[in-house]
């Protein structure tokens, strides 16, 4: 049976206010702000990072015990992240490494699969051997996926998508009624619904070139806290603004 960890007080609180029959199945996170929270405080910027994954640790734990989550997909390091110094890439993929084995038997204890998206190849191989493993440990559990975005970019993925139409037509598949569930079906995502709901933190008002085709009607929750100081009852406050929306994907609002 899958552990039930217990959230903050606040958090616990809040979960009493949450229709628990308008979760959104699938979460996305832009985790925004570890550099500048470091900065704050005159620390290095790894530190931010460091600290940013005790914030990844909450977010899990709060999306699991939502229950109805069952996607989760956080925005790690993007095919962008590359052109920073590389002792900060370096330390950043330590991290990386560190997480993955220390988490693995939460995941496995809460029965959450973990999974990727982006050009792993990208990754050190020591990182990518190990994002591997744990991939492979976790790939019986059902409860909850988590989708890391490693080396990910919304473009170099539709990218790879149009690649792979026209690698198959080269091949002889014919693609002359391509659709949309047709090219979704070669996005890195093709093992998830689309996110009804997208986090951003650090107030920050872009989505940086993530999941672009996917978003097209997510509902979009800025806050303004740096990732770092991102608690659980976060994201929980997130689920319960996103649940006084109404859904219209283009159409116009249902009146009773």
């Amino acid at each position: 049976m899958a552990k039930v960890e217990r959230l903050s007080d606040r958090a616990e609180e809040l979960l009493k206010e949450v229709n628990r029959d308008k979760i959104p199945r699938h979460i996305a996170i832009i985790m925004d702000g570890n550099g500048r929270w470091a900065k704050k405080r005159y620390l290095r910027r790894v530190s931010g990072h460091r600290k940013g994954l005790e914030a990844v640790r909450q977010a899990v734990r709060a999306a699991k015990r939502l229950d109805k989550v069952r996607f989760l997909t956080l925005y790690a390091f993007s095919i962008e992240n590359w052109k920073r110094p590389p002792n900060e890439v370096s330390a950043i993929m330590t991290l990386l490494e560190d997480y993955l084995c220390k988490e693995e038997r939460e995941m496995l204890d809460n029965d959450i699969r973990l999974r990727y998206i982006g050009r792993i190849e990208d990754l050190p191989e020591s990182t990518r051997a190990e994002l591997l493993r744990v991939a492979k440990s976790t790939e019986h559990c059902e409860s909850m996926m988590l989708t890391l975005a490693l080396s990910y970019s919304g473009r170099a993925e539709i990218v790879d998508a149009v690649r792979k139409v026209v690698a198959e037509t080269i091949e002889g598949k014919d693609h002359s009624m391509i659709d949309e569930e047709c090219f979704s079906s070669k996005l890195y995502t093709d093992f998830m619904p689309e996110p009804e709901l997208l986090i951003r933190t650090s107030g920050e008002m872009r989505i940086s070139n993530f999941m672009l085709w996917q978003i097209a009607y997510t509902e979009l929750f800025i806050h303004p806290v740096l990732w770092p100081d991102f608690k659980d009852y976060h994201l929980i406050e997130a689920v319960i603004d996103y649940q006084k929306r109404e859904r219209r994907f283009g159409g116009i609002e249902q009146v009773e």
